[in-house]
């Protein structure tokens, strides 16, 4: 039953450009700045590091030519979650729909405002994480924290929610603006770096044994190297793959929106292809362009990883750190637009089912789901307050994997189950490339099960902790339709 209290819809107003630019522009955070110097210090050679993006980028474009089958049978708003509930059942759909919500969705977008604060701070140093603001002690030790960083983040999520409160439309020219200037900054940093900062002696020293397998640790200010064989190799590009694969995370957003995109059966697919193609080639890109700026120690043990920096201060001097600040300020700011814009459509087709807060499924009278928008809002504020986002983000790694490859199964499912179904784009190289991707993704779960233990067995308890939740769900539905 539709619990809309009004007439009101989703409008399809947004077009293939828009849609290509909500794919890139929630592809692209700060990662790309950062993520470089933990692969370079677990695998060591150039060429490794090189692959670690191409495998990324390979795996990401796989996936997403795939989701252009299931976005065109079901073009409709709630994207992953409505093919999952189509695919399997209403019950694995909830287990995606409360990670999303608890965790990954608004876990990510506190992390990414948190991001934004930090660079801010570059430029406006009173807004530094340093600098508290609130301190609330036991004794001596102080037990809660709230530093002006973290402030900054907050009003950047409730500012972000309201303009998209305001309708789809506001929403989409943020995006496209901000996803076209970071475009643009990051093609000229590379162009630049080539230019600039290039040096054929740095270059050739990182690309001398460019596929030699090591691992690299800071003791005691001495870089101890280790060379790396059969299952800790194998470890290693698993804990790499982790940060290339999450740095192009998010390029599924899109399809949560599809109730608002012109001609979704055609547009989610093409918007896929081509959000995904131009952020793997800008980053495999720009770090060529690292390798071509930075001696690899410099780039695996770059100050708190921040590679984007060390470089941007290579190329032009002093006045490096500030131009990558700005350049990181419109990134995540870009990228926080995307994923809250799409986020809360997840949360009304969940109500939609019964499945979530009522009010979720309800659209204002800009024709959004408002409620839904502010929801997200607060608890993605309240994870800005427990510093514990990047922790919770680390969890649920290798649950996000899981319902990828659930989601790419259900494209095998669907084509048994569903036959008769309309499909206006069949996935590419159908059965072969779903089924390396649904490989490739298995196997990374699984190792990084053996060597990320900490983080994937509570990972996967988060996941778990929505079953009960999923019958007391029902539970109200059922109470809901007998009153």
């Amino acid at each position: 039953m539709d619990i809309n209290q009004n007439n009101n819809s989703f409008k399809p107003t947004l077009g293939l450009l828009d849609a290509t630019m909500i794919v890139s522009g929630s592809m692209i955070g700060s990662g790309i700045f950062i993520v470089t110097a933990e692969i370079a210090r677990s695998v060591g050679g150039a060429g490794w590091v090189t692959a670690m993006w191409v495998l990324a980028g390979l795996v990401t474009l796989i996936a997403a030519l795939s989701y252009g089958e299931l976005s065109g049978m079901f073009p409709k708003a709630g994207g992953q979650y409505v093919y999952l509930r189509e695919a399997y059942n209403p019950f694995i759909a909830f287990l995606f729909g409360w990670t999303q919500f608890g965790v990954i969705q608004t876990g990510t977008i506190a992390a990414v405002a948190v991001a934004f604060a930090k660079f801010t701070a570059y430029l406006i140093p009173s807004f530094s994480e340093k600098n508290i603001l609130l301190s609330f002690n036991a004794g001596l030790k102080p037990v809660f924290q709230i530093s002006a960083a973290q402030l900054v983040a907050i009003v950047s999520i409730v500012l972000l929610t309201f303009i998209n409160t305001r309708g789809v439309k506001h929403g989409k020219v943020i995006q496209t603006v901000f996803t076209l200037a970071k475009l643009l900054s990051l093609f000229g940093l590379i162009v630049f770096g080539f230019l600039l900062g290039a040096k054929a002696e740095i270059w050739n020293a990182n690309w001398q044994d460019p596929w030699n397998h090591f691992s690299l640790e800071a003791v005691n200010g001495e870089t101890m190297v280790k060379s790396l064989s059969g299952l800790a190799f194998f470890g290693a590009i698993a804990v790499s793959m982790k940060g290339s694969l999450f740095s192009s995370d998010a390029w599924n957003n899109v399809t949560f929106i599809a109730a608002e995109i012109k001609n979704p059966a055609k547009n989610i697919g093409r918007s896929l292809f081509l959000g995904t193609l131009i952020v793997t080639i800008i980053y495999v890109s720009c770090n060529l362009m690292y390798l071509a700026v930075l001696p690899l120690h410099d780039i695996a043990f770059a100050a708190n990883d921040r590679v984007g920096v060390a470089a941007a201060e290579a190329i032009f001097g002093g006045i490096g750190s500030g131009i990558i600040a700005v350049m990181i300020m419109i990134s995540t700011f870009g990228c926080n637009n995307g994923l809250i814009l799409s986020g809360a459509r997840i949360y009304y087709t969940m109500a939609q089912d019964g499945l979530f807060f009522r009010k979720a499924g309800q659209l204002n009278k800009n024709s959004v789901p408002a409620r839904g928008l502010w929801i997200q809002c607060i608890w993605a504020s309240l994870l800005c307050l427990t510093g514990r986002y990047n922790d919770l983000l680390a969890l649920v790694i290798f649950g996000v994997l899981i319902f990828y490859v659930l989601t790419i199964l259900g494209i095998f499912i669907l084509r048994k189950k569903r036959p008769e179904l309309e499909r206006p784009y069949k996935a590419f190289g159908y059965p072969v490339l779903p089924l390396i991707y649904v490989i490739v993704a298995l196997s990374l779960a699984t190792l990084l099960l053996i060597f990320e233990t900490s983080y994937t067995l509570p990972g996967l308890g988060i996941i778990l902790l929505g079953i009960p939740l999923y019958f007391l769900a029902m539970r109200s539905k059922g109470t809901q339709a007998q009153s």
